[in-house]
């Protein structure tokens, strides 16, 4: 559609350019008639003299020139108040100077416009496609911001808010319509743009394509209408410098070199390119786009030549060649070209040039440079960054492999803890069996010894009947009265509770043991009966609670086990006094008091003041848990429990009480 867009006005343009040829041709054809019509008329008429016949033939050919006369058009735009960005120095100033370059330089109609909105710089460009079309050569100049967008340009009014990049569409005016005002000049088509400032608006912009392109300065741009130029005041993709006075190096040099008399614009604008370089240190370099024809082409007709003809210059072949170095452009054709003109203005500009591709070159080789730079940094970082992430992979990687490793660990601890205490389990259930077991056998043995010795007890009462009723028939004749004696007396008939809880509350009178007298004859009641066997002396089968037992602690009438007190402790009675010594003494390690000795009198102050402190805290503590008189047996023997211990009790599921069980309870 764009082409199309483009094709359309240059089909009307041909149109246009080929009536314009016609017109000017009718408007020759009419010269030359009325020319040759009063040739005739002067020669018919025989008064008339020589000279007025040659004075009026040359104001027939001035009136026909008149005729062929160019007219030019401008227009001049300078946008500087802006109202959504700070405002701009020089485009107004500009504007005028350049306004005042096409007056002085006798253009037919120059309109300056300043500080234009949307509305105004429409109609502005619509009015002055109307004169261009009655013009040969039409000329816009805009100074103010430009914007690239997508490959666009788009020039910016100044009541442009631009806040999103879709409004550049709304707001601004794009170059082709610039184009489009132009296109009806038949000769000549100049646009001048001023407009490649640091964008603020390119800062502000909200972008709602992120893919959405916008550049810096303007884009590059090719004309497609013949005899159509170009010029921009930093080439594409670069910004222009303002200046340090009132007026950008662009805007200045344009007016020092365009207006210039038969000059080319294209070397013309070459001088402007080569001015701006070296008044901005070769950091600005303006560009044209577009082509002329092979004819030279100036903004400014050349002056008349006088009547003995023109003269040939001595620097013409000087700038034949200065201008084809110039259209090449590179290295060795400036160096050639110096070789053979070695000064003179032109050898000037060579060396001006050469220097221009010095800094370029320069510029390139830093830029690439930079460029190298930026690369190596951004592999560098892209490599530290891959090596980071390497790293915590492996990190991550060994993490989980320990964490791995310590699951598997803890696993098999757990494994061989459930483990054991299954096996304990099952030691526990067998000890359990096997108590309950040898408590049945105990009870079974003292029932059975029980109904033994009633069985002896009644059957030595029946022989003991049966003797007496034998005897009475023989002391029939003579009576004698004898006293009947008594059975011998059998032990009473108690249940094995009752016995167990007797022999039970026997140990704890003769201080053998401490646990509550409750019948279950356990663990603890055995080791009990074993510590009576080792202080009394006896050798009472441990295993089970029996009236032999009970008889033999019952003889006893104190305490058998002994009870054991801890260090600074005596035993008195039943119970465990503390040891209390005179002031000056102290307990020894063979619970004996005895005189504590002298300072030597190097010690500190400090140390005897601490010791007394810490002597007056022992004093004065509270008395330690003494012992209870209980003992705790295994394997190795039995000993007293320690102070502030106490035996503990392991039962199964079924009440009954285990002897591997038992244990020492600390705190």
């Amino acid at each position: 559609m764009a082409a199309g867009a483009t094709r359309a006005p240059l089909r009307r343009h041909r149109r246009q350019h080929a009536e314009g040829l016609s017109d000017q041709h009718h408007r020759s054809n009419t010269c030359l008639s009325a020319g040759s019509a009063y040739a005739a008329h002067v020669m018919f008429g025989a008064a008339m003299g020589a000279f007025r016949w040659f004075s009026l033939l040359f104001v027939v050919w001035l009136t026909c020139g008149s005729a062929h006369a160019e007219r030019r058009v401008a227009l001049v735009i300078g946008n500087s108040a802006y109202k959504s960005v700070p405002r701009l120095a020089n485009p107004v100033n500009d504007a005028a100077l350049v306004g005042g370059m096409f007056k002085k330089a006798g253009f037919d109609s120059v309109d300056v416009k300043l500080d234009l909105s949307v509305v105004d710089m429409r109609k502005a460009l619509r009015e002055f496609a109307g004169k261009a079309r009655e013009a040969e050569v039409a000329v816009i100049y805009y100074a103010g911001h430009g914007i690239e967008l997508d490959g666009n340009n788009y020039l910016i009014p100044t009541d442009a808010a631009l806040e999103t990049d879709n409004d550049v569409f709304d707001e601004a005016f794009p170059l082709d319509r610039v184009l489009f005002a132009i296109e009806p000049a038949k000769q000549l088509r100049l646009v001048i743009l001023d407009a490649c400032r640091d964008n603020p608006f390119a800062k502000t912009m909200k972008r709602t394509v992120a893919a959405r392109a916008i550049g810096r300065g303007l884009a590059k741009v090719e004309p497609t209408s013949s005899n159509t130029m170009i010029a921009y005041a930093a080439k594409a993709g670069s910004t222009a410098s303002d200046g340090d006075s009132k007026n950008s190096p662009f805007a200045a040099a344009l007016v020092e070199r365009l207006p210039t008399p038969g000059l080319d614009l294209r070397k013309a604008f070459g001088f402007v390119r080569d001015d701006v370089l070296k008044n901005t240190g070769y950091k600005q370099e303006p560009y044209v786009y577009g082509s002329l024809g092979g004819d030279d082409v100036p903004l400014v007709q050349a002056k008349l030549a006088a009547a003995s003809g023109p003269q040939a210059s001595p620097d013409d072949a000087v700038r034949r060649d200065y201008e084809l170095a110039l259209q090449i452009g590179t290295r060795e054709v400036w160096t050639a070209f110096l070789a053979k003109y070695a000064d003179g203005f032109y050898a000037s500009l060579a060396k001006g040039q050469l220097n221009r591709i010095a800094a370029e070159e320069t510029r390139a080789a830093a830029a690439d440079k930079a460029r190298q730079a930026e690369d190596e940094k951004a592999r560098l970082a892209a490599e530290r960054a891959r090596k980071a992430e390497q790293d915590r992979a492996a990190a991550a990687a060994k993490a989980a492999e320990d964490a791995r490793i310590a699951a598997e660990k803890a696993k098999q601890v757990e494994e061989a803890k459930a483990a054991a205490a299954e096996q304990r389990r099952k030691e526990a259930e067998a000890a359990a069996a096997k108590a309950l077991a040898d408590k049945q056998a105990a009870e079974k043995a003292l029932a059975d010894k029980q109904a033994a010795d009633k069985a002896a007890a009644e059957k030595a009462a029946a022989e003991l009947a049966a003797k007496k009723a034998a005897e009475k028939p023989a002391g029939a004749g003579g009576e004698q009265k004898v006293a009947a004696l008594a059975p011998p007396s059998a032990q009473p008939a108690m249940p094995p509770l009752e016995v167990a809880k007797s022999v039970q509350s026997e140990l704890r009178r003769v201080g053998c043991l401490t646990a509550s007298a409750d019948g279950d004859w356990n663990a603890t009641s055995q080791r009990s009966l074993t510590l009576f066997n080792k202080y009394a002396g006896t050798k009472l089968d441990a295993r089970l609670a029996s009236f032999d037992a009970l008889d033999a602690i019952k003889a006893k009438p104190g305490r058998v086990c002994p009870l054991v007190c801890d260090h600074g402790f005596r035993a008195d009675g039943d119970a465990c006094v503390k040891i209390t010594c005179r002031a000056g003494s102290r307990v020894n390690d063979d619970n004996e008091c005895e005189k504590i000795p002298e300072r030597k009198p190097a010690a500190a102050r400090e140390n005897a003041k601490g010791r007394d402190e810490q002597r007056k805290q022992v004093e004065s503590a509270p008395t330690k848990p003494q012992s209870t008189g209980q003992m705790v047996c295994n394997a190795a023997g039995c000993r007293p429990v320690r102070p502030g211990c106490k035996l503990g009790y392991a039962r199964s599921g079924q009440g009954v009480t285990v002897a591997e069980g038992t244990r020492e309870v600390c705190n």
